[in-house]
């Protein structure tokens, strides 16, 4: 079975939203996974701050890249988002994915976003189903 960083290697090569993101892997294993991003002025909305697509697009990579870490091939089917405070052009944020549950077939994780002096920017929480087909 192929490790975790082999597993995002094969994902990240097709995934042309992420790379746009401009995403780092800062870390990743079986259930968990660290991001981080800066903001560039074309991902602000009409207010001047991050448009909530950015979080929410951050957010859901990690859960991909989380929840698929464990070799079997994983898709979202319910994810919430609360977005906390704004981010702005030129902020980093720091996505940090953790595994809450995993079952045979639903695994659970919440998502926590913050920027760089630390504070609080959004909390994700994502459902996916576990699939049989190896990656």
């Amino acid at each position: 079975m192929k490790t975790p960083e082999e597993i995002i290697a094969i994902m990240l090569e097709n995934d042309a939203f992420s790379k746009w993101l401009h995403v780092n892997i800062d870390a990743i294993g079986k259930g968990f996974c660290k991001l981080s991003a800066k903001i560039k002025p074309e991902m602000l909305n009409g207010f001047g701050i991050a448009h909530g697509g950015i979080t929410y697009s951050l957010s859901d990579s990690a859960l991909a890249f989380a929840s698929n870490s464990y070799g079997f091939q994983c898709v979202s089917i319910e994810t919430a988002i609360s977005h906390l405070r704004p981010a702005k052009e030129s902020d980093i944020l720091y996505v940090d994915c953790s595994e809450v549950h995993r079952g045979r077939s639903i695994a659970i994780y919440t998502v926590n976003i913050k920027n760089q002096n630390g504070e609080d920017i959004s909390h994700f929480k994502g459902t996916v189903h576990i699939s049989e087909r190896e990656w």
